[in-house]
């Protein structure tokens, strides 16, 4: 929806329901999003981010007839796409996740056609006003980055993608922008990291000049062109994992003119003092199909674990006063999950600077983890869970706009 006086749409993301293939996406579609539309946007058009597979685009691409559905659902239900998640290629839901989330990654052309794909379809069935974005992950795994001609590899492949975008926007007047979403784990880890990237692999002219040579177009073209097309989502649950100020982020982001094409409101579990107790409350959330990536702070000393049950491993033989921020996507609404808490102050962090200076168009709720959630956080269907993350996110924005006057 929009949120008026150029705060942006702010949505949540479908990778939350059924979508590893087009019929489960599709009947997730009919299933939730005209009841979510009208209970939190009866009146007004309802933006959309939906969840794309590789396996559905492959169907999007193959029939016509299936795009042109797409298209008039949008417009019988009053609804519009204004980003996708093509973060994760493959399956996502019932069976075993973890690392395998970021393949293929951008060392291969597989990921870069999926994701010209996906821009060729939006172009196709968006309106040309929402500029929408395309999530997608951040380059690759960070084990399997062993080498410079691997990045090498995946930075070519992001040029590739970017004369694409810059191609498609002067033949059909659609800007299609790609968002690298920065996660634990992975190549783009945190915002610093993330800059530097940006400022060495992105934003030089041995970049500009591929880009030119895949978009046809020339240099005083392409500068703007790649600042326009590519950005970053900021998700505010992994750099909260990562201890980091989201102001900060947020300040270091924009110095370096690197544009937050979407901010990402999420939170993750929060411990400030780890504790036997805690660590038992804390096993509720082990053993789940999605890494749990867990940032540890001790003495001052900061550890990751790829996994929250590698931590408590770690706490097992060596227990002491810690910290612990886990890559578990927890409810919005709450701050208090009982022995522990959430990340949530950073997503009110976030929301008091864009109430200040706008951030980004795009706002989404990114809480896929419903159905590995704890029986206890489970408050109602997951449509009421739905609706009352988009309430509290629209609530919270509208009392940091209010405290401004």
């Amino acid at each position: 929806m929009d949120l008026g006086n150029g705060y942006g749409h702010l949505t949540y993301s479908t990778l939350v329901h059924p979508g590893d293939n087009w019929a489960e996406m599709k009947n997730s579609l009919q299933t939730y999003l005209p009841e979510v539309k009208r209970r939190v946007s009866p009146k007004a058009a309802f933006g959309v981010s939906l969840r794309l597979a590789g396996a559905s685009v492959q169907e999007l691409k193959a029939h016509p007839e299936e795009r042109e559905w797409l298209k008039n659902f949008l417009l019988e239900n009053d609804l519009y796409i204004f980003t996708v998640n093509a973060f994760p290629y493959g399956p996502f839901k019932g069976q075993r996740v973890k690392e395998q989330v970021y393949e293929p990654d951008w060392s291969t052309t597989e990921r870069a056609i999926y994701t010209t794909d996906i821009a060729d379809i939006l172009a196709e069935v968006t309106r040309i006003e929402d500029e929408p974005t395309i999530q997608t992950a951040p380059l690759a795994f960070r084990k399997k980055v062993i080498s410079s001609d691997y990045v090498s590899t995946f930075n070519e492949n992001i040029y590739k993608v970017i004369g694409h975008l810059m191609s498609l926007e002067k033949r059909t007047g659609h800007r299609i922008k790609l968002a690298l979403e920065p996660e634990p784990a992975c190549y783009l880890e945190t915002i610093p990291e993330t800059v530097e990237y940006f400022k060495n692999d992105i934003y030089s002219l041995a970049a500009a000049e591929r880009v030119s040579n895949y978009s046809k177009q020339p240099l005083a073209e392409v500068f703007g062109g790649i600042r326009r097309h590519l950005g970053v989502v900021l998700d505010i649950c992994h750099q909260s994992v990562q201890f980091e100020s989201i102001a900060e982020d947020i300040k270091e982001l924009s110095e370096a003119g690197i544009p937050i094409f979407k901010l990402q409101e999420a939170a993750a579990l929060k411990v400030d003092l780890v504790t036997p107790e805690i660590v038992e409350e804390l096993k509720k959330y082990t053993g789940t199909i999605y890494l749990s990536q867990t940032t540890e702070l001790r003495d001052g000393v900061v550890t990751r674990y790829l996994n929250l049950e590698d931590a408590i491993a770690a706490w097992d033989k060596d227990p002491g006063p810690r910290e612990w921020r886990t890559h578990f996507h927890v409810p919005v609404f709450l701050n208090d999950l009982g022995p522990f808490r959430t990340t949530r102050s950073g997503i009110d962090e976030a929301l008091k600077v864009h109430a200040r200076t706008p951030l980004s168009t795009h706002l989404e709720i990114e809480t896929y983890t419903w159905d590995v959630l704890p029986e206890h956080l489970k408050t109602g269907d997951i449509t009421e869970y739905v609706v009352r993350e988009l309430e509290y996110v629209r609530d919270e924005l509208a009392r940091q706009v209010a405290a401004l006057k």
